[in-house]
């Protein structure tokens, strides 16, 4: 195992810079996602990692090594990809020892090593099939085992998961957490689903036009948005974003005239108010009237959309006695559930 360092890596296509100077450091045994939306140079940086694509600026460190000039072989990294890229005619147990074929390993180490990696994902009885056999999960292990069977430093994986059911999308995020449980090589694994980030990662890097604009746990960029960007991308529904006032005495007066007492320093001017639906709901007094316009129905609770002077918000409602479509609501937060971001740059400002 290896930890990973990024400093100051930069990417051109010709006069067009897509990567702007990342630094990212990635702990031994980290697992670690790469999310943002198309374009944001999510898989470019997974692709240079691995040596696809070559560096314009920077350096690439792997376990301490600089490995800018190094063949993606030398790297001692494996990458999964979107497409499982297994071969048809090969059985599983053939597909798997593939990621042998240029070791110089011993056969019966090659077979006893072929043998614990199948067992670690449970197709010790699969090994005999071909991938037509097998359903789109088993081939995606199938995939993630030839990745396995190397004993890389680093796991690079690039949108895994993108090919599969909702169904098999759950199954296998939780398969691949219980295997970096067991294995605990360090991982950087790309999506633009932000779902999967927040299941899968230790830590979370949130991209955006080749920046990076925040690193940090589930909890931290969930709880703690470092801008509006990242409050709307992580959480679904997204984050409800509201023009505010924020007065000299450290209140915030909503445009459409709720008062929310922040206790902030400063000299007042326009902001931004986010609160999340989670942490939005119908209640006496609260800082927001709007009208129901559509209910979601979840089980033990709802999501209501309601029309207000500010434009369309969603809140959560208890799901035995939502309010009705058409009526009128006020919805309120806690204090300490509401963000505020500056009007201009969108930085957050608590």
């Amino acid at each position: 195992m290896a930890g990973l360092a990024l400093r100051d890596l930069r990417k051109s296509y010709g006069a067009t810079e897509v990567l702007h100077g990342i630094d990212l450091e990635i702990a031994d045994g980290e697992f670690v996602v790469l999310v943002g939306p198309s374009g944001c140079g999510k898989s470019t940086t997974l692709r240079m990692i691995a040596g696809l694509e070559e560096v314009t600026s920077g350096v690439i460190e792997i376990g301490g090594r600089e490995v800018n000039n190094l063949e993606p072989k030398e790297r001692d990294i494996a990458m999964v990809f979107q497409n499982y890229a297994i071969y048809p005619h090969m059985s599983v147990k053939k597909n798997i020892a593939f990621g042998l074929r240029s070791s110089k390993m011993p056969r019966a180490d090659k077979e006893a090593r072929i043998a614990d990696v199948a067992a670690l994902l449970g197709m010790t009885d699969l090994l005999e099939r071909k991938p037509s056999q097998l359903s789109g999960g088993q081939r995606q292990r199938v995939a993630i085992g030839r990745a396995m069977v190397r004993d890389p430093a680093v796991f690079l994986f690039d949108e895994p998961l993108s090919n599969l059911d909702a169904q098999l999308r759950t199954q296998m995020r939780l398969e691949i957490k219980k295997l970096h449980q067991r294995v605990g090589t360090t991982i950087v694994f790309v999506t633009h689903d932000q779902v999967e980030a927040m299941t899968l990662a230790d830590r979370i890097v949130i991209m955006k036009d080749g920046h990076i604009q925040q690193v940090g746990t589930p909890d931290e960029v969930y709880r703690a948005p470092a801008n509006m960007f990242v409050a709307r991308f992580i959480g679904a529904p997204s984050m409800n974003i509201l023009p505010a006032t924020l007065e000299a005495g450290g209140d915030v007066v909503l445009a459409s005239g709720g008062r929310v007492p922040m206790g902030l320093p400063g000299t007042g001017g326009p902001v931004m108010l986010g609160v999340r639906p989670d942490d939005l709901h119908p209640q006496e007094g609260g800082i927001i009237e709007g009208t129901v316009t559509v209910r979601e129905p979840l089980g033990p609770e709802t999501l209501i959309y309601a029309e207000t002077t500010a434009g369309e918000i969603v809140a959560k409602a208890d799901g035995r006695h939502p309010p009705e479509v058409g009526s009128t609501v006020r919805l309120g937060a806690q204090a300490e559930d509401l963000h505020l971001f500056d009007a201009g740059s969108g930085v957050s400002l608590r």
